[in-house]
């Protein structure tokens, strides 16, 4: 009888390294599917586990908790944020988490300048523009297509942490006139790259392009709404790469509709997957991609192995490579 830990993937298409590196030390059950696991699987399946590899799709509550039983040990989240992990049960029950900081701030920042690039120069738009005939159409005017550009704009960063300094760095080459940015409190890093540390509410007034890289939390959760988008200027661009609960949706319908802010792109929405017939989906001055700041192969692959060895570790009782607790 195996006495190796037992440990449940909750879905197959993981990079095959991550697997190996389990396999090699755990008794694994892999969940065969390609997509989020149901939850009564979980439920039924977490049971008599120690360790479990999930993914932000994945609810980790007390119901899970309860259901996995005392000798449930680690949760690595294949993730950096954990608002889907029930924290205060979770330490109560002294239970450790592993995440993958770090790892995905060059990819997520990358995407991010690609995010914002699409949406002030309205490619997609002018994309469909090719085959809805728009192009034939246009007679060549001079301000047909015609967007904002990031030379001389002032950009307000939600946010300094290790995206929003990897985002305000890159944006840096392309001559934008300054980077204002706004947090708990100043920061070193800030001041190293020449941005400004301001006030929220200086930072909707002033800026041609926010973006939002802060985390989700009680504080943040529904932080731009119908007053937030009021304080921004009627020029100005929203990109969202974060977490779409910190942006109320039907205030930025409203907003885009309106004229109060331009444009918006956003890389994370609620609910997620936004149903395709969403009113956000129907808006030329809203840029929508699924949720993919991550998604490069090297970042995925890394992501996944971190999370093995997060797992591993805690099993083994040595020090985690990244422990969130």
């Amino acid at each position: 009888m195996s006495m190796r830990p037992k440990v449940l993937v909750t879905r197959n298409d993981i990079p095959p390294s991550a697997l190996q590196i389990l396999s090699e030390k755990c008794e694994l059950e892999i969940v065969p599917n390609d997509r989020p696991i149901e939850r009564h699987q979980l439920l039924e399946k977490i049971s008599g586990k120690n360790g479990l590899f999930c993914m932000i799709t994945d609810k980790i509550d007390k119901e899970v908790l309860d259901c996995a039983g005392p000798q449930f040990k680690v949760i690595g989240t294949m993730s950096v944020g954990y608002d889907h992990l029930d924290m205060k049960e979770i330490k109560e029950r002294n239970i450790s988490v592993g995440y993958t900081p770090n790892v995905l701030s060059s990819a997520t920042a990358e995407l991010t300048v690609a995010l914002t690039l699409a949406t002030t120069r309205r490619l997609f738009e002018a994309h469909e523009e090719i085959f809805n005939g728009g192009w034939a159409k246009c007679g060549w005017s001079p301000l047909w297509m015609c967007g904002s550009g990031l030379i001389g704009a002032t950009v307000g960063i939600v946010g300094l942490g290790r995206i929003g300094l990897a985002v305000a760095k890159r944006l840096q080459p392309f001559e934008v006139s300054k980077i204002l940015y706004t947090g708990r409190a100043a920061k070193k890093d800030g001041s190293d790259i020449g941005a400004e540390f301001v006030t929220l509410d200086q930072l909707l007034q002033q800026s041609d392009i926010v973006i939002i890289t802060c985390s989700l939390n009680d504080e943040t959760r529904n932080l731009f709404n119908s007053t937030t988008f009021a304080a921004m200027k009627s020029n100005s661009v929203l990109i969202n790469i974060s977490r779409g609960a910190i942006v109320d949706q039907e205030a930025l319908v409203t907003a885009l509709k309106t004229g109060q802010i331009a444009a918006a792109g956003l890389d994370v929405m609620t609910p997620e997957p936004l149903p395709a017939d969403h009113e956000l989906t129907k808006l030329k001055n809203c840029v929508l991609i699924p949720h993919i700041g991550s998604a490069t192969i090297q970042t995925r692959t890394t992501m996944a192995t971190m999370t093995a060895r997060n797992i591993i570790s805690a099993l083994e009782g040595s020090e985690m490579p990244a422990r969130l607790c």
